[in-house]
C-alpha cells in the first residue's frame, strides 16, 4: 500500500457529516488542491491538517472529522515528493523481495507491509527472479534513486546474503529471514528451534526416529530446519535417516512421499514446509499408508489450508506479523540514528492436529 493510499484510508475511516462548504473556488484553477485549501474548507489552520495526516490521535475527534471531510471533498492527497525535499524523509521503505508465490516469502512481505503502514510508512517493492550479487545490487540502487529512507532485503538464499557484502551503504539496509551474523542486521524466525519442536513432539509420542523431507539446500530456512531435525534426533540417541530433498512444492512432496511409503520402518516424517507435506499426504493415501495410523506427518509454516488437509496437519507456525514488526523496528532505528540493539529471533509455535499420533507398529 502506498502512502497516498494510506492517507485516503484515514479519510475513509472517519465517520461524520460531510462538510457543506463549497469547494468550487479551490478547484477552479485546475490545480491540485493544496493543504491550505483543505484548511480553508475545514476552517482550521494548515498545521491542524498536517497533524490529522501525520498524527491523527493528537487532534480532537470533532476537528478530525471536519478535516477528513474536507480532504474527501477536495480529493486532496499530500505531495510527499515536496515534503521529502523539506524534511529529507520520503516516509517510504524499499523492499527487495523474491518473485515467489511460496507462502513463506509472500507472508514475510505482507508482515513488513503491515508493520511499515502501522509506523506511517509506505513501501516500494522490487521483485527478483534470481537472487544474486548483480540483481540485488541493481534492486537496491533502483530503490535508492527513488529516495526511500531505508531498505529491507528478504534474503532466504545463501547467494543473497553473500551479495549483501557488496551493497553500497548510502541507505540503511536490514535483512529478514537471512542468516544470523550476516553482513547486515537481520530479523528472523528461529527455524532451528521450530524443527526441534517438531521432532521433540514426535519422539515424545514414541517414534524411534523421524524421516525428513528437506527444502532446497541453498535456502537458509531449509538448512536450519534440517540442522534442528538432525540435532534433536542425535541428542535423543535416535538414528538419523538419509535426507530426502525437495523444492518446496507439493509435486516434490508427492514424489518423495512415494519413496517414503516403501520404507518398512517408517512411522514418522518431518516435512520442511506445508506445501510439500500436502504432496506427502497424497502419496501416502495412494500407497495405503494411513496417517497417523501407519505414519505421523509434521509440516512447517501453518499455511492457511493446513487445518483443512486430510487429516488436518500438525505443523510449526511462524508469526510473520511479528517478524515484520521486528524488521521494521530495526530499520527505523537505523534510519533515525538510534542505538540499534539486535532483537531476539521470533519464536515458532507447535500446532498439534490430527496428522500425528503414537506409532502403531
Amino acid at each position: 500500500m502506498t502512502q497516498t493510499d494510506e492517507n485516503r484510508n484515514i479519510a475513509e475511516s472517519a465517520r461524520g457529516p460531510k462538510v457543506e462548504t463549497s469547494s468550487s473556488e479551490a478547484r477552479s484553477s485546475g490545480k491540485r488542491p493544496a493543504m491550505t485549501d483543505v484548511a480553508t474548507l475545514a476552517g482550521v489552520s494548515h498545521m491542524t491538517v498536517s497533524r490529522v495526516l501525520n498524527d491523527p490521535d493528537s487532534v480532537t475527534s470533532r476537528t478530525r472529522t471536519k478535516v477528513v471531510a474536507a480532504i474527501r471533498e477536495l480529493d486532496y492527497y499530500p505531495n510527499y515528493a515536496a515534503r521529502a525535499l523539506v524534511t529529507g524523509r520520503s516516509k517510504t521503505l524499499g523492499v527487495v523481495a523474491l518473485d515467489s508465490v511460496l507462502y513463506g516469502p509472500a507472508s514475510t512481505l505482507y508482515g513488513i507491509e503491515i508493520a511499515a503502514r502501522d509506523s506511517g510508512y509506505g513501501i516500494s517493492i522490487v521483485s527478483l527472479r534470481v537472487p544474486n550479487r548483480q540483481s540485488i545490487t541493481d534492486a537496491i540502487e533502483r530503490l535508492r534513486v527513488q529516495g526511500v529512507d531505508g531498505i529491507v532485503v528478504i534474503a532466504p538464499h545463501v547467494a543473497a546474503v553473500h551479495a549483501l557484502q557488496y551493497v553500497p551503504k548510502q541507505r540503511p539496509v536490514v535483512t529478514t529471514q537471512g542468516a544470523p551474523g550476516g553482513p547486515v542486521q537481520s530479523a528472523s524466525v528461529d527455524q532451528y528451534r521450530g524443527a526441534r519442536l517438531a521432532i521433540e513432539h514426535l519422539l515424545k509420542l514414541g517414534h524411534r526416529t523421524v524421516y525428513h523431507v528437506a527444502g532446497p539446500a541453498e535456502w537458509f530456512e531449509a538448512k536450519e530446519r534440517e540442522r534442528g531435525w538432525r540435532d534433536e534426533l542425535r541428542d535423543a540417541g535416535a538414528s538419523v535417516p538419509p535426507v530426502l530433498r525437495g523444492d518446496w512444492t507439493p509435486r516434490t512432496g508427492y514424489e518423495l512421499g512415494r519413496k517414503l511409503s516403501e520404507e518398512k520402518d517408517l512411522t514418522a516424517v518431518f516435512v520442511a514446509n506445508d506445501e510439500m507435506a500436502l504432496g506427502v499426504l497424497r502419496a501416502f493415501s495412494e500407497a495405503g499408508v494411513r496417517v497417523p495410523g501407519d505414519a505421523s506427518v509434521v509440516g512447517f509454516d501453518d499455511a492457511p489450508g493446513a487445518e483443512f488437509f486430510s487429516p488436518p496437519l500438525t505443523t510449526i507456525r511462524q508469526d510473520f506479523i511479528e517478524l515484520g514488526r521486528r524488521t521494521v523496528t530495526i530499520l527505523l532505528a537505523s534510519i533515525d540514528g538510534r542505538r540499534n540493539e539486535a532483537l531476539p529471533t521470533v519464536r515458532p509455535e507447535l500446532i498439534i492436529r490430527k496428522s500425528t499420533d503414537t506409532p502403531k507398529r
